[in-house]
């Protein structure tokens, strides 16, 4: 059976725009991939941004306030999986806990202060040898500068993970960072040779693309 990790933006799940219609189209997607096991991470998107930089404002640190976006990941977690399962209580709280579960689709949030939900989704490719790891964010994929702010920005159709790294790093730069890819998530792709796409989150059709293995729009990491 092939598995697929998908790390699923905040910023898609819950931007202030996102309309039922797009959870319904998600939740009917996800569920028709009976030939797969789908491991889902969420992030902390909008929500934990707002904690995070209320807290911040307020001298709290910033380990805490890593806990605080982790506490928002696993509950924009429960959200989904509430929309797929029934009786969903708990969330998994370690990428260890996620694999032992004999679900389908498991949905979990962040696990420990240090790096976001890119680096978790990265971790359990990793753990589960996952035949994929889709990066699904707000934007078409991987561009030079952010495309929202920038209209002159340069799209990347594939770019290595070592280019990603030499450009930006691997560090970790700060809870409630809102990067496509983070450094230490981009250091575990590169060092697993993780094979990586990035999408826009918010087309249904661009997703079901890439779960059924045809062509689309977004960018293609390679290691």
């Amino acid at each position: 059976m092939e598995t697929i990790v998908i790390s699923l933006g905040g910023s898609v799940l819950l931007a202030d725009d996102t309309s039922i219609s797009y959870y319904e189209e998600l939740r009917k997607l996800l569920l028709s991939q009976t030939d797969k096991k789908i491991f889902i991470v969420v992030g902390g998107g909008p929500p934990a941004r707002n904690y995070i930089s209320r807290a911040r404002s307020l001298k709290i640190s910033e380990d805490l306030l890593d806990a605080l976006g982790i506490a928002v990941t696993r509950v924009n977690a429960l959200f989904l999986a509430s929309q797929l399962q029934k009786n969903i209580y708990m969330i998994p709280h370690s990428v260890q806990e996620a694999v032992r579960l004999n679900q389908k689709i498991v949905i979990m949030g962040g696990t420990t202060p240090g790096h976001s939900t890119d680096f978790v989704g990265a971790e359990l490719a990793s753990e589960t040898l996952a035949d994929l790891f889709v990066i699904a964010t707000n934007v078409d994929g991987v561009f030079d500068k952010d495309p929202r702010e920038n209209e002159d920005a340069t799209f990347f159709s594939n770019i290595s993970a070592l280019e990603l790294l030499r450009k930006y790093g691997s560090a970790w730069n700060a809870a409630g960072s809102n990067m496509v890819v983070d450094g230490p998530a981009l250091q575990k792709i590169h060092d697993e040779h993780i094979k990586t796409v990035v999408i826009n989150g918010n087309n249904i059709k661009t997703f079901q693309n890439v779960l059924d293995h045809q062509s689309f729009t977004g960018t293609t990491i390679t290691v």
